[in-house]
């Protein structure tokens, strides 16, 4: 399982007091109010920063870290992607996961067959999508609705599931 998610990337510099400006990749920009802490990855380590305080502007998130005052100490962090430890990140519901969790995982239906291995999870916002790719390399798109997801497993390593009428025919 991934010890950290990635929850935002860096795409400038804002001022010239130190801030930047984050573009969220978390479901939920405003759990950046709550963050006191975060990882940087800098591409050699993951360097801890601590947060100062956050504030949005628009569909961004202005952060400015501690012991960072000014903007050529944090000109080197643009493109740079913010992690958060699994402490640290959301608390995850009853039937929730991290779609990290689940990428790779063995994917049988509820016959015993094995369709293949998950490779990605669609979130089109009605539903998540399954992409299941098979061994000969077919996709297979599965709705992660209860109809069809009928059991998420990572410890063992799979997901089962019911395969509806027609849905092998897309």
């Amino acid at each position: 399982m991934e010890q950290t998610f990635r929850v935002g990337v860096i795409t400038s510099t804002h001022g010239i007091r130190g801030e930047v400006k984050v573009f969220p990749t978390t479901d939920d920009a405003m759990r950046f109010q709550q963050l006191k802490d975060v990882l940087l990855d800098t591409g050699r380590e993951l360097k801890p920063m601590e947060v100062e305080r956050v504030r949005f502007v628009k569909n961004l998130v202005i952060v400015k870290f501690k012991g960072f005052d000014d903007i050529n100490e944090v000109e080197v962090f643009k493109g740079k992607d913010l992690l958060v430890t699994r402490e640290n990140a959301v608390e995850l519901g009853p039937d929730e996961y991290f779609i990290a969790d689940l990428i790779g995982l063995d994917v049988v239906t509820d016959e015993g067959d094995r369709l293949g291995g998950l490779a990605d999870v669609l979130q089109t916002g009605a539903n998540d999508v399954y992409v299941v790719k098979t061994d000969a390399g077919k996709e297979i798109l599965i709705p992660a609705i209860r109809q069809c997801v009928l059991d998420v497993d990572p410890d063992a390593g799979k997901i089962t599931v019911h395969l509806l009428d027609g849905l092998l025919d897309l």
